[in-house]
């Protein structure tokens, strides 16, 4: 497999961004990269990034959960971050990431875990929950879904095609379009910072046609998936954001679908679809929520 290892001087002084790189070894030699931070007998929380950033979107949220007692821990994606990128199209699809990041959970022993999700960290984390829910505490689910066929929103649609036929790709400035807050020069550029090719853009450019929105190879593992949401009694909070196009309404799709979100105080919090840059207070406070609601 043809992969490529974006340079380590590439991370050097980003804002904001002082975590220690960690790695694990999976399958087919892939190195996953991850932050881990707070005391190691701690409840883990998995904040798992989506598309197309890295595990960089949670820098405003890991040191404040630190902070409440948790252990951090933040992979990147096969094909984000400092995690390796195959270069060939075909490597990547939903079930290889599903399986690359369950490989990775197993790897660490990760168990008690308060999943924090977003976009693509939805889409393959609640099938992480489907697929090994006897080692997640809850969910905090913000902007995000587990699509099972449904057709694709118009505002999706055009980002789908965006992805596949522009002739730029600048993920820097897609993740600054996507928040209500203005990012820095410099922020911009650290989101930019693990893709410096168009060739190790290929996993960002290709996920948008994974998502299983109308006839898609993945419909059949959503809906095992959403039947085992289904039998999900542990606390499920939904904390999405009032200015997003894409994923506006989504919480409805779990709320009293999914057993554990019976009584808990779900939420509305203030910004666009990359929530962890417009509101990490209230994305942490949902983290503490699920936890406390769990003990």
């Amino acid at each position: 497999m043809d992969i490529f290892r974006t340079p380590d001087a590439r991370f050097d002084d980003l804002p904001d961004w002082p975590f220690v790189p960690r790695y694990v070894e999976i399958a087919d030699g892939l190195r996953v990269h991850y932050v881990d931070e707070g005391a190691a007998g701690a409840q883990p929380v998995l904040m798992l990034h989506g598309e197309p950033s890295w595990a960089y979107l949670y820098r405003h949220m890991i040191s404040p959960a630190v902070d409440a007692g948790f252990r951090v821990v933040a992979p990147d994606l096969v094909g984000f971050g400092r995690s390796d990128k195959p270069l060939d199209r075909a490597a990547y699809s939903y079930a290889a990431q599903v399986a690359w990041m369950q490989q990775w959970i197993e790897a660490l022993d990760l168990r008690n875990i308060v999943l924090a999700c977003q976009d693509w960290g939805s889409l393959i984390g609640l099938r992480l929950v489907a697929a090994m829910p006897d080692r997640f505490a809850g969910v905090a689910l913000s902007n995000g879904g587990l699509p099972e066929g449904q057709p694709a929103p118009r505002a999706f649609a055009i980002w789908r095609a965006f992805a596949r036929y522009s002739p730029v790709f600048p993920i820097g400035r897609i993740v600054k379009a996507g928040t209500k807050r203005a990012l820095s020069a410099e922020e911009i550029a650290a989101y930019d910072a693990p893709f410096p090719t168009s060739a190790s853009k290929v996993a960002a450019r290709v996920y948008p046609s994974f998502v299983p929105l109308g006839d898609n190879v993945a419909v059949p593992d959503q809906k095992r998936a959403w039947a085992a949401l289904e039998a999900f009694d542990k606390p499920f909070l939904c904390c999405f954001s009032d200015g997003d196009p894409i994923t506006r309404g989504g919480d409805a799709l779990f709320t009293g679908r999914v057993p554990g979100t019976k009584g808990m105080a779900h939420r509305t919090l203030k910004g666009g679809h990359f929530i962890q840059e417009d509101d990490p207070a209230g994305f942490v406070a949902a983290i503490r929520d699920v936890a406390a609601a769990r003990r």
